[in-house]
């Protein structure tokens, strides 16, 4: 797959051609697949969506997005990250409103059933640690999910934020280390 071709295919997609999202679909399949599977082995190992399913329902939110201005490969696939970040983090929080009850009385036989559900709170504060730093500095958030959750490289991550490669890497630099920094600080609940 040339990101050429994907990009002048996006951009198709962007200007009401229907038919360039399938023939998009089988070049950026396997692409999207990899990335569920980097945001999945980041979670605990019995999680219950598959990579599959975060895919899927990462796609079918991407082809809902009647907006979007594809630019090119490395901007559809920070978004692809970004939206399977949401979802995860969306079903860890239902999870834990599941955990907690959700109004019904929790009945606790074993502190060890806990123990896998701390990777689903990780990444809840793992996001508010995000948005708090976005509210600080917006690109060095943008930067951190295109790298960590988009695996983009520092190169592509520039390109999709039209800035340098060095202000890319300083971003991620700081911006890492001020979110290391927080979710240290931060008690996890």
């Amino acid at each position: 797959m040339q990101p050429s071709d994907v990009t002048a295919l996006l951009r198709k997609w962007t200007a009401g051609d229907k038919a360039a999202i399938d023939q998009l679909t089988p070049l950026i399949y396997g692409e999207l697949r990899k990335l569920a599977h980097r945001h999945l082995n980041r979670e605990r190992r019995d999680h219950t969506l598959q990579s599959t399913a975060l895919v899927h329902e990462a796609w079918l939110r991407l082809v809902d997005q009647k907006q979007a201005q594809w630019q090119d490969r490395a901007h559809f696939f920070a978004v692809s990250g970004q939206m399977m970040r949401r979802i995860l983090v969306d079903h860890a929080r239902a999870q834990h409103r599941e955990k907690r009850g959700g109004g019904a009385e929790v009945l606790a036989l074993d502190e060890g059933i806990d123990m896998p559900h701390q990777r689903s709170l990780e990444l809840i504060a793992l996001d508010d640690a995000l948005q708090d730093l976005a509210r600080l500095d917006a690109r060095q958030s943008q930067v951190i999910e295109l790298r960590f959750f988009a695996g983009l490289s520092v190169d592509e991550t520039a390109q999709a934020l039209g800035i340098s490669k060095a202000t890319a890497n300083r971003d991620w630099i700081t911006g890492r280390a001020w979110l290391l920094r927080e979710l240290d600080r931060r008690p996890i609940e």
